[in-house]
């Protein structure tokens, strides 16, 4: 069965303490979902130099964060490993002349298990992880993912997990309670605009087409995900747009369903 294409902003690690209205929209999602053959994560939380696709056969559930609450430590998503499928991921680079390897050990960053956790809390599907390259621009992350399109017709879900607004320094001084900012509302409309609109020429240019793009995006990690999604998805118009939440002030919680079925 083809697979639609996903992009989630995975927000806090402390999402599965405190799953709130993410937590429900993520649990739904998983169920209306078919159910994929592997699942691909794309995280924001794992950049290499080259595109390197994690083989292992049972990937360890990585606590890549500090400072918070204890039981959060013990949270643990042991779902098995998709090595095949890493091997036809790398197998697509190779053919579109992308450069890639492969590791054997690496394991699922909070911005893989921490959103699974909520739509697939069996953990029961096999994951393999691809890394970022954030000193490559847009282009070449929507290239990367037009390379992986035939693993949706085989059954793959797709998953780019980021965040469509990740200013951590302004998160930090954001008062509690305080109304969204006009420099977070009018970069994250910019956005769900272009994509309703299918505009991947503006979307690559966002840096310097979008309001208040660097505001928002001091680096561009957490939203390079979305253009490998976007490059993966044969169709952006009209995409599903969900869960358009907003965390701890500033943090936008956006998701997009691409090729969904009629």
């Amino acid at each position: 069965m083809k697979m639609p294409v996903l992009f989630v902003s995975h927000g806090a690690p402390t999402l599965p303490l405190e799953p709130g209205d993410t937590g429900t929209a993520w649990r739904k999602l998983g169920k209306q979902l078919p159910r994929p053959s592997a699942i691909l994560m794309i995280s924001a939380h794992w950049e290499t130099r080259i595109p390197t696709v994690s083989r292992a056969a049972q990937p360890e559930t990585i606590h890549d964060f500090s400072g918070f609450p204890a039981e959060l430590y013990d949270l643990q998503y042991p779902a098995p490993g998709a090595p095949e499928m890493a091997q036809a991921a790398a197998s697509l680079l190779q053919q579109a002349n992308i450069p890639v390897q492969l590791d054997e050990m690496h394991g699922l960053d909070h911005g893989a298990w921490v959103p699974l956790s909520l739509m697939y809390p069996e953990a029961d599907i096999p994951v393999a992880q691809l890394s970022l390259q954030p000193e490559k621009n847009p282009a070449w992350h929507i290239a990367l993912g037009r390379a992986l399109r035939p693993l949706s017709a085989q059954g793959v879900l797709i998953i780019g997990s980021g965040s469509i607004t990740h200013n951590l320094r302004a998160v930090f001084q954001h008062s509690p309670g305080a109304a969204i900012p006009a420099w977070v509302a009018e970069f994250r409309d910019w956005m769900a605009e272009r994509i309703d609109a299918g505009d991947l020429e503006a979307l690559s240019a966002y840096r310097t087409r979008a309001p208040h793009a660097v505001q928002n995006h001091p680096s561009d990690e957490h939203l390079l995900p979305l253009f490998v999604a976007l490059g993966a998805a044969n169709k952006i118009e009209g995409a599903m747009h969900l869960n358009q939440v907003m965390t701890y002030g500033l943090l936008a919680m956006d998701a997009w369903v691409f090729d969904q079925a009629a």
